[in-house]
């Protein structure tokens, strides 16, 4: 268990503002440091990310993670996010937090987050704005690329698609919560601002992916459409053939941590 306290780095402006929980280990420049992308309704605390800043500890690597808004311990509200507000608050801490090279880790929905970042940083060098940190590699677990589109709105039956069109939002059963979470029409139209899968993707870096085949979340066919999307040369793609989801088992973590270890 972590008991270690956040700190907090304020984002937006005016009632956009937001309070982003965030938690580093400093490490000691023994190789690139670690920077966390979670998933959808996760946060920090979880099992991969407490593993990998342990690891990186040890290892003297610095390691940065942290929970969007409306997540975990960062203020905000959770039906407020989109896929724009979760990338402005990733880009952000990775500015305010990270320095030299970096291995970003993204799980599910931090998946596709780590690929918007990857490109939001090269825009930012290309006009003169580099970052003090920059991106050595990408690994990424059940990589929910444009999944409000391609793995909700897409597969919504018509009454779920009715109900978010007329009402603004849908309660969505959870299977890792008693309580539903909202779908909300902001966070569908949003997302489509952010497609990725439609042509080829540049990330300027090696990229590790693991998947479950097991997934019912993320199907290992959308990790290998990803894979097919990928530019870069050096992308390998790990197909977990008992894998879940979460891929949280032992085994799991310990083939992350194999996977970070390689940058």
């Amino acid at each position: 268990m972590d008991h270690s306290s956040p700190t907090f780095l304020k984002i937006g402006t005016g009632s956009a503002k937001r309070a982003i929980a965030v938690r580093t280990e400093g490490g000691a420049g023994k190789g690139p440091g670690l920077f966390w992308l979670g998933g959808f309704k996760s946060d920090m605390l979880g099992t991969k990310a407490a593993a990998l800043s342990e690891w990186a500890r040890a290892q003297g690597r610095a390691c940065v993670r942290f929970d969007y808004s409306g997540h975990g311990e960062s203020g905000g509200e959770f039906a407020a996010g989109t896929i724009t507000r979760w990338l402005e608050e990733s880009l952000a801490v990775f500015e305010a937090h990270c320095r030299g090279a970096q291995v970003v880790v993204g799980s599910s929905m931090g998946g596709w987050l780590a690929l918007l970042l990857a490109r939001e940083l090269r825009k930012h060098a290309a006009i003169g704005r580099p970052a003090l940190a920059s991106i050595a590699g990408l690994v990424l677990i059940a990589p929910a690329v444009d999944f409000t589109e391609a793995l909700m709105w897409q597969r919504f039956p018509p009454d779920v698609k009715r109900q978010i069109e007329e009402k603004g939002a849908w309660l969505r059963p959870s299977a890792y919560s008693e309580e539903p979470y909202p779908i909300t029409r902001g966070l569908i139209d949003d997302g489509r601002n952010h497609l990725l899968l439609g042509g080829m993707i540049e990330t300027g870096c090696p990229v590790r992916i693991l998947q479950g085949v097991l997934d019912p979340d993320v199907p290992w066919n959308h990790a290998v459409e990803l894979t097919s999307r990928l530019a870069q040369d050096d992308v390998v793609l790990t197909l977990v053939k008992d894998g879940d989801h979460r891929l949280s088992r032992p085994e799991d973590i310990e083939r992350l941590i194999r996977a970070v270890a390689e940058f």
